[in-house]
């Protein structure tokens, strides 16, 4: 997905990054995105903690209410993609046993 590294991709993430509390990214994302686009994104990250709980196809599609294609997307992305969803899953895990 190099395609997408470009002075206006970095000038985006890198104003996510600086964002330092929760309500600031509800605040920046709303203004930036649509409620489905939001909600789209909130789906494939449940997709993807689910998977990597081990939960089956069926029973994430009957709880997070997405495709088997989206799973399967996922899950392709989880196993084979950037290394995005894995680093984002550790740091949450590590965060949680901290806070343990």
């Amino acid at each position: 997905m190099h395609h997408l590294h470009n002075q206006s991709m970095d000038r985006l993430l890198q104003a996510i990054c600086r964002l330092e509390t929760i309500e600031d990214c509800y605040a920046f994302f709303e203004d930036l995105c649509t409620i489905k686009e939001m909600q789209d994104m909130a789906q494939r990250f449940d997709t993807a903690v689910l998977l990597d709980q081990g939960m089956s196809y069926q029973k994430i599609a009957e709880q997070v209410g997405v495709s088997t294609a989206t799973i399967s997307r996922v899950n392709r992305c989880l196993n084979y993609g950037t290394g995005g969803y894995r680093k984002a899953l550790d740091e949450m895990k590590n965060k949680e046993n901290q806070d343990a």
